[in-house]
């Protein structure tokens, strides 16, 4: 379970980019910025959503990505990355990387199934 305590604290240092919201989910919260959840917060642990394109500089920083276990014993990694303490703390930087997960969060939103096309039967 997630400390409140910690997501006051998340959303206090996230205030400076705008109007951020939590909302309980997984066992967690989403973090949301215009709709869009570019953040979680599990076990006390805050993750960016991140694109493909920005898993290098995650990795540099010695950042993994959240990952769970399927009832069927595999493991799934998902696209949130767990934000590195030293940006948390450097709110120039916070507001880079904030920038950059709400890009992904919007990017992955508009990523969608193509619409079957109705046979006409005429």
């Amino acid at each position: 379970m997630t400390n409140t305590g910690y997501i006051d604290y998340v959303l206090d240092i996230l205030s400076l980019c705008g109007d951020i919201r939590a909302r309980k989910m997984f066992g967690g919260y989403g973090i949301y910025k215009d709709g869009f959840c570019f953040a979680l917060i599990l076990y006390d642990v805050l993750y960016f959503k991140v694109q493909d394109c920005d898993k290098a500089t995650y990795q540099a920083h010695g950042s993994t990505p959240f990952t769970y276990e399927k009832k069927d014993g595999k493991s799934v990694e998902m696209s949130f990355w767990q934000l590195p303490t030293d940006i948390l703390e450097d709110s120039d930087e916070l507001a880079v990387w904030f920038e950059k997960s709400v890009q992904a969060a919007k990017s992955a939103k508009k990523v969608s199934r193509p619409r079957l096309q109705k046979k006409n039967n005429k």
